[in-house]
């Protein structure tokens, strides 16, 4: 049922008004002042209002512009009985959705409160097409490995609910993707999805950022601003990286998070709001319990249902489908030419710890279109660094970082022979299984001189 404010100073018309809306089918709530109106507004938002202009008190032109600020999805029909051109100009100039006489007829109050909750439902529509077509083309899960079929299965149980969910894994695993899937399959998903980088936000800022702040709450607040929580009223809201957020800040956030009322910084009227909260961090969050920087009720209030995101290295299987997901969409966009990898290229691929995750693949994948895009590329034109780690890994070897590193670009001779080796001495092993005899009989080197090399390079040949 769509719920109706009706704000002016006559009873007799808060009565009349009630009556018509009521009989339509909607809920009605009234208002004899503007700052009665703010008051129930902050409390519940309503679908729309009918605003009176003459107003004791605060007006209603100066409540308009205080519903813009704190609701602007709202829609507000200006209503008047001096009414004139200037006004209704200037009603509509400051973000009223219409203007409307007094005496008010039926089928002009139907009318404009029908066009209203229309103008409103449309928006909400297209937000959430626009949030499904951004989860269709990027935020969903790729790969058939066990760990992401039983990762997105959790998600398909918990997303239904209103449970609040910590997800945890590697910087570049995806955690905002599943965070954004879980919205998409919720509830919530016409309304929006509000995210919050804790770790990108100064201390001083992180309480105006969360829950918004009032004029003149400090220096450069020249206008009242909604926080986050105000923003994802209805929806979700993500605090990512929540690991970083400080102790004080901790303390602040947990009685909102279990009472959803708050106050805005320099404000004094008491916000409700109705927020699913999603958490995410790379930090482990027991560990930082221990060591005295994280909350332990906040960690047990967030973690209603806990979700971890696996590293690419634990579903290499998902690699190739990957890629190929990356490459079409970077083909498409940019109009790169295709490009494929021989099976002995991913089998190096495969072998390679991907520090940075499905972040890093996806930036391997771009840099090997611009190189290579309109053909096959295998071992040889690999990245050293991905090259030789990955052909250990394959192999079952152990590449050493520091001796990898100091061949990364190659700005004398003596570099570029050693890249030159890197590569073709990786190809080979790749060919051969990881099989030391086999590979010295193929390049023409005793195995004493063959180890030496591969030491060189950074790879320690198991025994």
């Amino acid at each position: 049922m769509k719920r109706i404010l009706v704000v002016d100073d006559e009873e007799g018309i808060r009565y009349s008004l009630r009556g018509i809306l009521e009989d339509e089918g909607y809920s009605v709530n009234d208002a004899g002042s503007a700052e009665e109106a703010l008051e129930k507004v902050a409390q519940a938002a309503p679908d729309m209002v009918f605003l009176d202009i003459w107003l004791p008190g605060m007006d209603g032109l100066a409540a308009l512009e205080s519903l813009r600020e704190s609701r602007p999805e709202v829609p507000v029909v200006m209503i008047s009985g001096h009414g004139n051109i200037e006004t209704a100009v200037s009603a509509i100039k400051k973000g009223a959705f219409d203007f409307i006489e007094k005496p008010l007829s039926l089928e002009k109050v139907v009318l404009a409160a029908a066009k209203a909750l229309e103008f409103r439902d449309l928006r909400r529509e297209n937000l959430a097409l626009r949030a499904r077509i951004q989860t269709d083309q990027a935020q969903r899960l790729t790969g058939s490995s066990p760990a992401i079929r039983r990762l997105s299965e959790q998600i398909g149980r918990v997303a239904p609910t209103d449970s609040w969910v910590l997800i945890t894994g590697e910087n570049g695993t995806g955690k905002e993707i599943v965070a954004r899937m879980i919205h998409a399959q919720s509830r919530r998903a016409e309304r929006p999805l509000i995210a919050v980088n804790c770790a990108a936000i100064p201390e001083e800022l992180i309480e105006s950022e969360l829950f918004g702040h009032e004029k003149g709450a400090f220096t450069g607040a020249d206008r009242a601003a909604e926080g986050k929580f105000e923003l994802a009223d209805g929806g979700t809201l993500l605090l990512d990286e929540i690991g970083d957020m400080s102790l004080k800040t901790q303390a602040k956030i947990l009685r909102i998070l279990q009472e959803q009322r708050f106050e805005r910084v320099g404000g004094r009227r008491t916000l409700t709001v109705d927020v699913r909260v999603i958490a995410a961090t790379n930090k482990d969050l027991p560990g930082e319990i221990a060591a005295g920087r994280f909350r332990e009720d906040l960690y047990y209030r967030l973690k209603v249902f806990p979700l971890v995101v696996p590293p690419l290295r634990e579903r290499a299987e998902d690699i190739p489908l990957l890629i190929a997901e990356f490459a079409a969409q970077m083909v498409r966009e940019h109009g790169f030419r295709p490009l494929s990898f021989t099976a002995e290229a991913m089998r190096v691929l495969a072998g390679y710890g991907w520090p940075g995750n499905v972040r890093e693949l996806k930036n391997f994948t771009e840099r090997m279109l611009i190189m290579y895009g309109g053909g096959e590329a295998g071992v040889e034109d690999l990245p050293p660094e991905i090259a030789v780690s990955g052909v250990a890994g394959a192999a079952g070897v152990v590449a050493g970082a520091d001796a990898l590193g100091a061949l990364d670009g190659a700005t004398d001779l003596k570099t570029a022979r050693a890249l030159f080796e890197a590569r073709f001495l990786a190809a080979r092993l790749a060919e051969c299984g990881g099989n030391m005899t086999r590979l010295a009989e193929m390049v023409g080197l005793d195995r004493s001189s063959l180890y030496r090399k591969l030491k060189a390079f950074g790879i320690q040949v198991a025994e």
